[in-house]
């Protein structure tokens, strides 16, 4: 794995990361409420919206973003973010053709009521092989919510792009898997299998596949469990080691980016199973990582994450990195 480049730098609180069928990214603020496209190639930056009733607060705010799996003839962007009351999911048009600034429609909001707090309100979104929009989300320190398959909070939901329980859902409900303490990585394989990422308390961190309907233990257990009703993780790590949010697939391993640990894990998979102890990478060369996507074939983006309050930023952050891996 090798550093390629610095896309674009002087970010502040970037969280999520949508890349454009040209090229192009476009990266959310988590504290400014706002989306910047990214040059692709020259890294220059142009605002193009802020998103109306962002609270920013802890770690809440505009998070993960994900284009519409139309996007190419709805030009629709969609948004987690945290509200006065809530965490939610809105989609905007996107209209390249308005001032800068002024490029974003309307807020339609698509999903609500997830419950939100000081800290874990989760945040990630993408939409799956299966054009169905999965989230992560947090269950915001009051623990019994990740158990309770009726509230939203501590779960993996898949939704349609409407907003609605995707058919097959295995309760009927948007809630796809449960048990979760804080998801902020979701990736598929090239099988079109579902892994995701999760933070733990003071133990071990965790990388899940995911497998509709299942439990995964919290806040019963935290790792590897001996109580078969819960689905253990792929491989773990101590908190201090990881505190992972971002997750992607490529060549044939799960990339994952570490907040406190200051790394880029990378998992190698045989089918759902790990097929060797996992390896890290940029161990404290650019601090907190926050989100790693796709840029197709051998490359990823990597987005840094100084700037959330609990980094030590220094010139250039934050930062988005094209990174070319094998």
């Amino acid at each position: 794995m090798k550093v390629v480049r610095t896309v674009a730098e002087d970010l502040r609180t970037p969280w999520g990361l949508a890349p454009l069928p040209d090229g192009d990214l476009l990266v959310s603020s988590r504290d400014e409420g706002t989306i910047t496209r990214i040059d692709g190639r020259t890294g220059r930056k142009t605002e193009v919206g802020s998103v109306p009733g962002v609270a920013p607060a802890g770690e809440g705010g505009l998070m993960g973003l994900a284009l519409s799996p139309s996007y190419a003839s709805d030009h629709m962007v969609y948004a987690y973010f945290t509200t006065d009351s809530d965490n939610r999911i809105a989609r905007m048009l996107y209209d390249e053709k308005r001032p800068a600034g002024e490029q974003l429609g309307a807020p339609d909001t698509v999903f609500k009521g997830i419950p939100k707090g000081t800290n874990h309100n989760g945040g990630r979104i993408a939409f799956g092989p299966d054009k169905m929009l999965y989230v992560g989300t947090g269950e915001t320190y009051a623990t019994e919510l990740a158990q309770d398959k009726k509230s939203t909070g501590g779960k993996i939901l898949r939704l349609t792009p409407e907003g609605e329980p995707a058919p097959g859902n295995p309760f009927g409900s948007p809630v796809h898997t449960y048990g979760h303490r804080n998801v902020q990585g979701l990736a598929w394989d090239s099988r079109q299998r579902l892994f995701a990422s999760e933070f733990g308390q003071d133990t071990w961190d965790e990388l899940n596949h995911i497998k509709p309907g299942d439990n995964y233990g919290w806040p019963d257990a935290e790792g590897t469990s001996d109580d078969a009703k819960y689905h253990d993780p792929i491989t773990q790590w101590h908190t201090d080691e990881a505190s992972p949010s971002g997750i992607a697939y490529a060549e044939g391993s799960i990339w994952m980016a570490g907040l406190r640990g200051q790394r880029l894990w990378r998992v190698p998979l045989r089918g759902t199973e790990a097929s060797a102890e996992p390896q890290a990478f940029l161990k404290g060369e650019y601090g907190r990582l926050r989100t790693v996507v796709s840029a197709g074939g051998d490359k990823l983006w990597l987005v840094t994450s100084e700037t959330d309050g609990r980094g030590s930023p220094g010139d250039g952050d934050d930062r988005i990195l094209e990174l070319k891996v094998s």
